[in-house]
């Protein structure tokens, strides 16, 4: 990975992750070997990293890289502190992180993540002793000159870094600079035994919480004020598990048929992982998500299948996913809908506020046909995204959402601009057809007369 200024890095960051929330943290992670993370696509602003997607970036270090892992472990520590103490406004002689700046820079291989579910980031210890099969060593300024590693034996080393918002002793700089040496010594061992490393630097929590405008009553009403949604709690669903081809995510999962009560499917398909994937397929051409819950109504299974097609369109050039129908099947029957909104460019992702056949929601599933087995039921998915196709490091690719780009604000102000100037184009094609006399009375000659029309 090309060396990049450290400033610039984050600078992209710094004005989107604060209306995100206050549950992630930067990670950063950096290697004395190379083509470690080359191919790696770095994540879109505003984009937060979980405990799934953080694997899929550790799993190249930790498979082909060197066996002795640095895990540099902040107490608190928030995206903001690079800002307000790294120098990046044209103040690099002020910076507290000097040392890590120019470790990023000179490193063969590098990864900056901005944003980290602070759960993925404070069970990193716990990932990491699991993959190498070794338990952390805690290391502090006492025994760090008697560090005696091998490069061929897997090693854990766990360095604490303190964090203050500052007292009457130390101010933050100070803290954070001293925090930016401790690191510099523990590496310094490191090239002095020539011992390959890779090293990784995070925190277990925020430092400082984000402006938060929902919570804020008295400051005024906020021009375009958008409510925000709070991130993902927990992975997408992936097909297979290993090397996915297919993702899922939905923030609730509700179905209900007949006179049933509706059930909530969420935990079942996320949390617990319950619901079985047989008869899951994928191709370049076709996709099919089989999701099995068991002893849903009446102590019989239900299976809810996507159908998914990746047509080639020559109007416009390129390739486009479409959920061809969702299928609902229980009790020897099957319910059909079709999903032709569902639509993405292939090597987008598709997301919706509201996948429903109720009418509040907008009916994106249509009932194909009219048969009464399919009037039973009642399918909704709240935040729903699905990808099908060119799935890349188990992460979601942008999302092409169902909204489209003329709302009822935007209709109401281009009818009413359209009136103003239809009104304001009738007023001035009267006024320019205004003619002035041009015929005059002549006090010395007769009267103008005017002939009278019976």
């Amino acid at each position: 990975m090309a060396a990049v200024s450290y400033a610039g890095l984050f600078l992209p960051f710094l004005f989107v992750i604060p209306v995100l929330g206050v549950q992630q943290v930067p990670l950063l992670i950096w290697s004395s070997q190379g083509s470690l993370w080359n191919t790696v696509a770095a994540p879109h602003e505003g984009h937060v990293t979980t405990d799934v997607q953080l694997a899929s970036y550790l799993d190249p270090a930790l498979t082909s890289g060197p066996r002795n892992v640095l895990l540099f472990l902040q107490d608190k520590l928030s995206l903001e502190d690079f800002t307000a103490y790294g120098g990046v406004f044209s103040n690099k002689q002020d910076t507290a992180f000097s040392t890590l700046e120019s470790v990023l820079e000179s490193s063969p291989s590098s990864l900056v993540l901005p944003s980290v579910d602070w759960y993925a980031a404070s069970t990193l210890s716990a990932y990491l002793k699991e993959k190498l099969g070794t338990s952390p060593l805690h290391i502090d300024q006492a025994t760090l000159w008697e560090l005696k590693l091998n490069g061929s034996i897997p090693s854990l080393l766990v360095v604490r870094l303190p964090y203050t918002a500052g007292t009457s002793l130390m101010s933050p700089t100070e803290v954070l600079s001293g925090n930016d040496a401790a690191l510099g010594q523990v590496l310094s061992v490191l090239k002095a035994e020539e011992v390959p490393y890779t090293a990784i630097l995070t925190a277990t929590g925020p430092s400082r919480a984000s402006r938060d405008v929902s919570s804020m009553g008295s400051t005024g009403r906020q021009l375009l004020q958008v409510s925000t949604a709070a991130p993902a709690t927990y992975p997408p669903l992936a097909y297979p598990k290993n090397n996915p081809c297919i993702l899922f995510w939905a923030k609730n999962i509700s179905l209900a048929y007949d006179k049933e009560p509706a059930v909530d499917l969420t935990n079942q398909t996320f949390h617990s992982s319950i619901v079985s994937t047989e008869g899951s397929t994928c191709t370049n051409e076709s996709a099919v998500l089989a999701l099995t819950y068991k002893n849903i109504f009446r102590g019989l299974p239900v299976t809810l299948t996507f159908r998914m097609l990746n047509r080639h369109y020559p109007v416009s050039g390129r390739n486009w996913f479409t959920l061809n129908h969702l299928e609902v099947s229980f009790n020897s029957s099957a319910a059909f809908f079709n999903a032709s909104q569902v639509t993405a460019p292939s090597n987008y992702s598709f997301h919706c506020g509201y996948v429903s056949n109720l009418p509040e929601h907008g009916s994106i599933l249509v009932p194909k046909g009219t048969d009464s087995f399919t009037q039973l039921w009642m399918v909704y998915f709240e935040e729903f995204q699905i990808q099908g196709f060119n799935v890349t490091y188990g992460n979601f690719s942008y999302a092409s959402d169902c909204s489209g780009f003329f709302s009822a604000g935007i209709w109401m102000g281009l009818v009413t601009t359209f009136l103003l100037v239809f009104i304001l184009t009738y007023g001035l094609h009267m006024v320019m057809s205004l003619k002035t006399m041009d015929r005059f009375d002549d006090p010395k000659g007769p009267s103008i007369s005017v002939p009278q029309t019976e």
